[in-house]
């Protein structure tokens, strides 16, 4: 039998510590803890996915909470059906002693653990989509502040027309537009379906 222990934080600048704490209490090899920095939305995970294919029956894998191990609810039940019953492993959830598939195998320890697991596994994506929902509105809010989001826009040159114009007569090549624009192609040709299209409504009027 061996020992995997697998942690999860959902971006790079969180820090996963505590339950590297929790799982090294565990006497876990460290070359068999795998951690994956990346939302628990789904479960393609690159160090999830490489522990899997190690595991085998009679393994034991330890996770901290079961949010760690994802949340979506419907994928969890169904990770979870295949690590305990195609592969053959145990699972022990440290912070949920009634979710360690080492102990409780009669029909009433199976229907509890089973029980815990969807309440578990409910509460995980039910939290998700709070967060999601918060980040949605701190968003909406901070937009009608007038915060602005992504790279800031690219400013044209004052003698942009001119550059253009240039381009246009083939006195300038290409890459001397790009260089005096500081922009790249998709930025400069962006710039350029909008010029024409307000030098085309000044044409009308």
């Amino acid at each position: 039998m061996e020992r995997y222990g697998y942690a999860r934080v959902s971006s790079a600048d969180q820090k996963e510590e505590r339950q590297m704490i929790a799982l090294r209490q565990e006497n876990i090899p460290e070359q068999n803890i795998f951690i994956d920095r990346q939302s628990g939305k789904d479960f393609n995970r690159p160090s999830y996915r490489r522990m899997v294919r190690k595991l085998k029956m009679g393994d034991l894998l330890y996770i901290l909470s079961i949010d760690r191990l994802g949340r979506n609810y419907e994928e969890i039940q169904t990770q979870w059906r295949i690590l305990t019953k195609k592969i053959g492993v145990d699972i022990c959830v440290l912070d949920m002693p009634l979710l360690d598939t080492r102990y409780g195998k009669d029909l009433m320890g199976v229907f509890v653990a089973d029980l815990v697991l969807q309440i578990l596994s409910f509460v995980a994506q039910n939290e998700r989509e709070n967060i999601r929902k918060r980040q949605e509105e701190g968003i909406a809010a901070a937009k009608q502040k007038g915060v602005k989001f992504g790279r800031p826009e690219k400013k044209v040159p004052d003698d942009f027309v001119g550059i253009v114009e240039a381009w246009e007569q083939k006195k300038i090549p290409f890459a001397e537009v790009l260089r005096q624009c500081s922009m790249s192609e998709a930025t400069f040709y962006r710039r350029l379906r909008e010029y024409r299209r307000l030098r085309n409504q000044e044409e009308k009027r």
